[in-house]
């Protein structure tokens, strides 16, 4: 049965030992759990069904690969052995699924766009839960990461973060950003969003003007990142970690930038970029062995039930 919850209470109040239970390898949320290297006969690439929408993919332990679709939020889930799949959870008229995570329970985290998170079972499609996290319009649910007991949901035109409990019941947190963040008016801000090297903390990145913040979990202070060998992360949308290294999809720009993260993810240092002819406005990728898959959403061609879509594998 599909629980909704009403939009929680403006707060900012979460415990930091729970926070800390899964520290490290959270915040690059099922990654370091799979080792397997995908063989050289696995496909690189593999095509999404027309008019899909793409613009989440969240894998974990085994070789599959969850996408969400714009058009109608239905999450399809593919063998990254074959590059064949469907549909896993229907989708339904007015319903979005962009962001989205897989966590070790079986349970999908779906940043649902127009103020919702949904809890999806990865084995039976059933929506688990859903939350009903701002009003419908005026806001914009858009990735999400996981981190201690909660997954972390970004909205991209408010300045505000809400945790959701890991699970199938219990109170969303809402935590104000503050300090350093900047908050730019009709544009997309907080997007991708993933854990600190040390757990104890949040990288989000506001697409526009193209900064990099850390949050604190306690008080929901940003600070900004000093980039160091780029001006800017323009146009960054979703966020991969693997222990200090961040790598940010910069989906207009059809690349991946790649940086160094210094202890307390202070300074972010740029190490190299990943560009690909097979990139057509990537936005959000996710890991299986020594690849990053992502999916194309072609934000530049006409958005229509006949265009065509497609995931793409690039090496680590």
């Amino acid at each position: 049965m599909t629980r909704i919850h009403p939009r929680p209470t403006r707060r900012a109040v979460l415990g930091g030992a729970a926070l800390t239970a899964v520290a490290v390898t959270a915040g690059a949320g099922t990654a370091s759990a799979n080792s397997a290297k995908g063989p050289a006969g696995w496909p690189t690439a593999f095509p999404l069904p027309d008019g899909l929408l793409p613009e989440g993919i969240a894998i974990g332990s085994r070789p599959y690969a969850y996408v969400g679709s714009r058009a109608d939020g239905a999450i399809h889930r593919y063998d990254l052995r074959t590059g064949k799949g469907g549909v896993l959870s229907e989708g339904a008229a007015g319903r979005v699924s962009v962001g989205l995570k897989l966590d070790h329970d079986g349970l999908l985290y779906v940043a649902g766009s127009t103020g919702v998170a949904r809890v999806v079972d990865s084995r039976t499609g059933d929506v688990v839960t859903t939350y009903q996290l701002t009003p419908s319009t005026g806001h914009f649910i858009n990735d999400v990461t996981l981190l201690g007991d909660r997954a972390w949901f970004t909205d991209s035109l408010d300045a505000v973060l809400y945790g959701v409990p890991r699970g199938r019941s219990g109170e969303v947190t809402a935590l104000p950003l503050t300090g350093d963040w900047v908050q730019t008016p009709g544009v997309n801000n907080a997007n991708g969003i993933v854990g600190t090297p040390d757990g104890h903390g949040l990288i989000v990145v506001s697409s526009n003007p193209g900064r990099l913040y850390t949050v604190s979990l306690r008080t929901g202070r940003a600070r900004e990142v000093a980039l160091s060998g780029a001006a800017d992360v323009a146009n960054g949308d979703g966020l991969f970690r693997i222990g200090r290294t961040l790598y940010v999809v910069q989906n207009r720009l059809n690349l991946i930038s790649v940086f160094d993260l210094d202890a307390k993810a202070t300074t972010a240092t740029l190490r190299r970029t990943i560009t690909d002819p097979r990139f057509d406005v990537p936005t959000t990728a996710a890991r299986f062995g020594n690849r990053l898959y992502l999916v194309n959403a072609r934000f530049t061609s006409p958005q229509t039930p006949d265009t065509t879509f497609s995931a793409v594998a690039v090496p680590v």
